[in-house]
């Protein structure tokens, strides 16, 4: 499937084996909506679009639908996991200041993802890149 191509969640999540329901289709529907979005927040997406549904009943959700690579799970260091339709291999940029999180292709042919230097026996998959700095806007603040 290119990025440019919807996924039809209700296939996907009967080809990896899982129920189709109203709630995974409005979790799925909330994270590719609100890419790089925490948990809380898909939470609340999630009731607004269907009503009554547990916390946890989304945290499980998010957890089995990441399981299935049907959306992804990134949790930068020092922030809350947070989840994303977009289960390519790509990499974000992350603001240390306002913690402003955005998608990023892979750098092609030159580090960081070159292959590993001595992969140790390992078969990798892909690559976990995440760029750390300062967004424009608050590029812009500090510049006032």
């Amino acid at each position: 499937m290119s990025l440019s191509e919807p996924l039809d969640v209700s296939a996907a999540l009967k080809e990896v084996g899982l129920q189709v329901t109203a709630q995974r289709l409005a979790v799925h529907k909330a994270v590719s909506d609100h890419p790089h979005t925490m948990a809380d927040e898909i939470c609340d997406h999630v009731r607004s679009e269907i009503g009554a549904i547990s916390r946890q009943a989304v945290y499980d959700t998010l957890n089995v639908m990441s399981e299935h690579g049907l959306i992804r799970r990134i949790q930068p260091a020092g922030l809350a996991a947070r989840y994303e339709d977009r289960v390519d291999n790509h990499h974000h940029l992350v603001c240390r200041e306002c913690g402003a999180l955005v998608d990023t292709d892979c750098a092609k042919g030159r580090a960081p993802c070159l292959d590993a230097e001595d992969n140790h026996g390992y078969r990798i998959e892909e690559a976990e890149v995440i760029y750390w700095g300062s967004c424009p806007e608050c590029q812009s603040k500090a510049k006032l």
